[in-house]
């Protein structure tokens, strides 16, 4: 395989955790901004145990996908298959 290709490859990898990274933390913002501030959200959701639940669950999953974002990009430049395949 050409050298260009490989390179290629890996910025691709990196641009696109990057997004992973960046997607993770504005979910993660949201979810500290539900949970923090739940009555400009209580039009949508009626159940102030679900919208608490929901915040909760957002900010997991934003700081689920946060970390993996980022170990995606360490193991992009690095060119370490253990990162990219945690």
């Amino acid at each position: 395989i050409p050298m260009g290709i490989l390179s290629c490859v890996k910025y691709l990898m990196f641009i696109f955790n990057v997004l992973v990274f960046a997607g993770g933390t504005c979910l993660s913002g949201v979810g500290v901004w539900v949970a923090a501030d739940p009555a400009g959200f209580q039009d949508i959701v009626a159940s102030k145990a679900v919208l608490s639940a929901g915040a909760y669950l957002l900010l997991a999953a934003g700081i689920a996908l946060s970390l993996l974002g980022f170990l995606g990009c360490c193991g992009a430049l690095r060119r370490s298959r253990p990162l990219l395949l945690a």
